[in-house]
Parts: structure tokens; C-alpha cells; sequence
């Protein structure tokens, strides 16, 4: 029997181009404060690997969980969904 398992994904944007088949990613999302109860936004970076060099600072990436390629890099680049201006 073979499971359907879900591969976490995220969108973000890229703020660093810097690195060879290195990009890192900008994760935006909301998250209820225990205490107030109000919604706070939350940033959280992701080192993700691009195998073509194919992204540049500004670009919106898609984002899929994958085994560690490196320390920090466990995430690889599904597609650009937007270009920088």
C-alpha cells in the first residue's frame, strides 16, 4: 500500500541571490499571539537550492520540502511565479 504523503510547500520571496545555486527565501505568514489573541505577522528565512541559478533579488518562488542537500539547505526551488521588476 503505498500513502499519498504531503510535501510542504511555501511561497515567498527572494532576498539573496548571493550564493552559488544558493537563494534565500522570505516566508511571510500570520500567527495568533497567545495572549491577545490578534493575528502577528511572522517572517521566517529559508536557505533553498536552485540548481540554474535561475532567480534574482525581488522574484516570488514557490518552495517543496526535500531531503538535506547541505547543513542548512532542505528545501529546493519548484518554479518562479513572478519575476522582479
Amino acid at each position: 500500500m503505498s500513502e499519498d504523503k504531503k510535501i510542504k510547500s511555501f511561497i515567498g520571496l527572494v532576498v539573496s541571490d548571493k550564493m552559488d545555486k544558493t537563494i534565500v527565501v522570505s516566508v511571510e505568514y500570520n500567527k495568533m499571539h497567545r495572549l491577545y489573541k490578534k493575528y502577528v505577522k511572522r517572517r521566517k528565512k529559508f536557505k533553498v537550492h536552485d540548481e540554474k541559478n535561475d532567480c534574482k533579488k525581488g522574484d516570488m518562488v514557490k518552495i517543496i520540502g526535500t531531503n538535506p542537500i547541505s547543513k542548512e539547505k532542505k528545501w529546493k526551488l519548484a518554479e518562479i511565479i513572478s519575476r522582479a521588476k
